[in-house]
């Protein structure tokens, strides 16, 4: 008499639990991956191809962007995230090399507060003339520059940022004296540059080669070891006679004490989805050279820039709060 209350209650407890169990499933933490710049630029489009690209390992993926203070906010947050795997970076070398002998109190290590997953992207600038400059090419801009001392003008989008050094460096290897004028960001700095404010601009050259091909602007150098697919006419500044290989690059990191096999599965993921034909191809038409390193690769190449830059951040007396 009582056989089928019995059923029916454990009919619906094991509904309940099937449900539970489902939603459990469906309620996987998603993938955080956060990008210290507004939505549409550099880091944040490598962001979402990456991301896009691991969906089948990790499932969901958020791309969280946190603007502001060159990417500083965005390294907070990922430096006090938990240790799991589930929170990570996309960003570019500037915060990991520079900021840390630019800055008298950063509130980061780029060395001990967080871990190396992947290279993803190196990608090089552009010495680039405006039509203010009758320079056509280096040469003829150190000429220039040697024969009036600080008249000749490039713009930045700031003071303290990787095209400000790229000139300091530039500065320091040809012997010359340019005049620095930083702007409030890439934009400002270009239409400077175009309506003939400024005489050159170093620049990350994929901003740059559309208006090197419409004549509007002249990409006289490139700051690579190689010269760029996208300006392929344009020499390096070492076939131009200047003793100068400089670059940047895009990578992942993770907060610090990382699971070694949690990155390690980081680690082969992005590698894999960088060096994949679609996205390698998607990455060279940005303008990007793909890598996809291993993390230890990563951590020598940070140890390098940090190194490389140091002297010459000192040399300019810049020190930010």
């Amino acid at each position: 008499m009582h056989t089928m209350p019995i059923t029916r209650r454990l009919l619906h407890a094991a509904l309940l639990s099937a449900f539970a169990l489902g939603a459990h499933a469906q309620d996987k933490t998603p993938l955080k991956i956060v990008v210290g710049f507004p939505p549409g630029g550099s880091a944040d489009t490598l962001a979402r191809l990456i991301g896009e690209n691991l969906r089948d390992q990790y499932g969901p993926i958020v791309v969280e962007n946190r603007p502001g203070a060159g990417g500083r906010i965005a390294l907070q947050q990922v430096k006090r995230a938990e240790p799991d795997g589930q929170t990570v970076i996309v960003l570019p070398s500037g915060p990991m090399v520079l900021f840390p002998h630019v800055y008298k109190k950063l509130d980061y290590d780029a060395v001990k507060d967080f871990t190396p997953v992947s290279l993803i992207a190196n990608f090089q600038f552009g010495v680039v003339a405006g039509p203010a400059s009758k320079a056509r090419n280096v040469g003829e801009m150190v000429a220039a520059a040697k024969a009036q001392p600080g008249v000749a003008s490039y713009g930045t989008p700031g003071l303290g940022t990787l095209p400000h050094f790229m000139g300091v460096l530039f500065e320091q290897q040809v012997g010359a004296k340019l005049n620095h004028v930083p702007f409030q960001g890439g934009g400002p700095a270009n239409t400077a540059l175009l309506g003939g404010h400024i005489d050159y601009k170093f620049d990350v050259v994929s901003e740059t080669a559309e208006l090197h091909r419409a004549g509007k602007v002249r990409v006289i150098a490139v700051t690579g070891a190689t010269r760029d697919p996208q300006v392929p006419e344009v020499p390096t500044l070492k076939e131009s006679g200047v003793d100068m290989v400089a670059t940047a690059w895009f990578a992942m990191y993770g907060p610090a004490n990382l699971n070694p096999a949690t990155r390690d599965r980081l680690q082969q993921a992005v590698s894999a989805a960088v060096k994949s034909p679609a996205l390698s191809e998607r990455l060279k038409g940005l303008g990007y050279e793909p890598v996809g390193s291993t993390a230890a690769e990563l951590a020598a190449a940070q140890a390098a820039d940090l190194k490389r830059w140091e002297a010459p951040i000192k040399a300019t007396g810049v020190q930010l709060d």
